[in-house]
């Protein structure tokens, strides 16, 4: 049995798990003694992302995932600065110079988890983060 830690399972197991947090986050978003609790666990999402980038160099695997997990990042970056640094309601406000940029990244992110899932490790993990990310786009319209 192939116990091995590949870049492809931890890029899965982290869409997997993004889809879930943003699942979870949409549903308790009126609630916000419970979202200001459990929405920051969303960023310790950066540490299994790091070390995908870690397992890149080793494994050699392709760049394409440099640029997923970059975007990624940079999801998390304006997540961060938005809602804990600057505190901006942008979601409230619809300021369409810092929606656009959030959403591009929000979309661009998904659409890696399911891409690289689907084209470089299975078509049916492919289809469960893709599932997901329906669930998830269902949630965020109804919960709005």
């Amino acid at each position: 049995m192939n116990r091995k830690i590949t870049l492809e399972k931890i890029f899965y197991i982290l869409g997997l798990v993004n889809n879930i947090f943003l699942i979870l986050i949409f549903l308790i978003r009126k609630d916000s003694t419970l979202l200001s609790v459990f929405a920051p666990f969303y960023f310790l999402l950066a540490i299994p992302a790091f070390y995908c980038l870690l397992l890149l160099k080793k494994q050699k695997k392709s760049s394409k995932y440099i640029i997923f997990l970059c975007i990624f990042f940079a999801f998390l970056i304006i997540e961060f600065v938005y809602d804990y640094v600057l505190q901006i309601n942008f979601r409230e406000s619809m300021v369409w110079y810092l929606l656009v940029p959030y959403l591009l990244l929000y979309y661009s992110m998904n659409y890696g988890f399911v891409a690289m899932t689907w084209k470089y490790y299975s078509k049916k993990k492919g289809i469960i983060i893709f599932s997901l990310l329906i669930t998830q786009i269902v949630i965020n319209i109804f919960t709005h």
